[in-house]
């Protein structure tokens, strides 16, 4: 039986991380009882005191255990952890070094959503593959260089560490972390019980693109504006050069460590972010949103597209504006 601590901590957390976690795992011992075998899991909220206090006390949680009297753990859950980020490690602080010791005895750990940022503070996430909320992938970036996060994704499973990507998709993640460990009709089950969507792996639908502008380069600031405000033209990253006085060698530099985007890159998504609108609520078919946005070439646009929200134009008019798929 794996021995699974689902961690309480101090703060605003998700409920719902912790919550809806225990009653998944618990349905998979319910469901291999109801086939004749062993329970899986057995579950403990695992915390820093005997109550634990959420929402400015509208709710409590009281832990099975207490941190210290878990010797060993087969997998560890970090739920989401809200509020300014220094205050949460400074709060939960004594969380890391068990962490650690338990992953390096053999325990697998698993964040899901922004408890990402929790985790990659133990250190355990350096030089592996990370998801998080995709509303906060600049942020991450900037405090965890060395984490490779994949803001597309919500799946993460790279050496015993499982991440999840923006906030109920920790339950594809559970579905996952399912199979794996109770094996593939157990998670189809557990999938169809919840109404889960199986085999879903991308958050690329969901992204909203606001540009990134949490950071100090004034010129490329400037250079990000520009872009925005004139997206349905031909910019090419010589004009920028010529209009803002930078070379653009520097330029391209400069705009990648800022913004973590190329300057095409970040081109293209301010384009695509347009045409998600035009799609969602317009009545432009997808023709007339393409050269609306800049795109002159079908098969590119179509092409970058998917590749930035993981559907064809198509496939996204259909699933977020309802008004054109009934008049079709």
């Amino acid at each position: 039986m794996k021995h699974v601590s689902i961690l309480i901590p101090q703060g605003h957390t998700s409920l719902v991380n912790i919550e809806g976690t225990h009653q998944i795992l618990s349905e998979v011992n319910n469901l291999r009882m109801g086939m004749g075998k062993a329970p899986l899991f057995d579950i403990q909220l695992v915390g820093l005191s005997k109550e634990t206090t959420q929402r400015d006390g509208l709710f409590t949680i009281k832990p099975d255990c207490l941190l210290k009297e878990v010797v060993k753990t087969d997998l560890i859950i970090i739920p989401a952890i809200h509020g300014q980020f220094p205050k949460v490690v400074e709060a939960n602080r004594v969380f890391i070094p068990w962490i650690v010791e338990q992953f390096n005895n053999g325990a697998e750990v698993a964040s899901l959503c922004i408890g990402s940022f929790f985790l990659a503070a133990t250190g355990l996430l350096k030089g592996k593959q990370c998801a998080t909320h995709w509303r906060f992938a600049n942020e991450f970036r900037a405090l965890y260089p060395d984490v490779l996060l994949v803001d597309d994704k919500i799946i993460t499973d790279d050496e015993g560490i499982y991440t999840s990507g923006g906030a109920y998709s920790y339950l594809n993640l559970l579905v996952y972390m399912i199979e794996k460990m109770a094996g593939r009709e157990v998670a189809i089950l557990i999938a169809k019980a919840f109404s889960i969507d199986f085999d879903r792996t991308v958050q690329s639908p969901f992204i909203i693109f606001q540009g990134q502008k949490a950071h100090e380069d004034e010129t490329v600031k400037k250079a990000q504006e520009y872009i925005e405000k004139n997206f349905e033209e031909k910019i090419t990253v010589d004009h920028l050069a010529d209009t803002f006085a930078v070379g653009r060698r520097s330029l391209e530099r400069r705009f990648k460590k800022a913004t973590c985007n190329t300057v095409s890159e970040y081109i293209q998504r301010v384009k695509i972010e347009a045409a998600k609108k035009d799609l969602e609520s317009g009545r432009k078919n997808v023709l007339e949103v393409m050269y609306d946005v800049g795109y002159s070439d079908v098969k590119a646009f179509r092409s970058i597209f998917k590749k930035i929200t993981g559907l064809s134009p198509i496939e996204y008019r259909n699933k977020y504006n309802k008004e054109l798929v009934v008049l079709d």
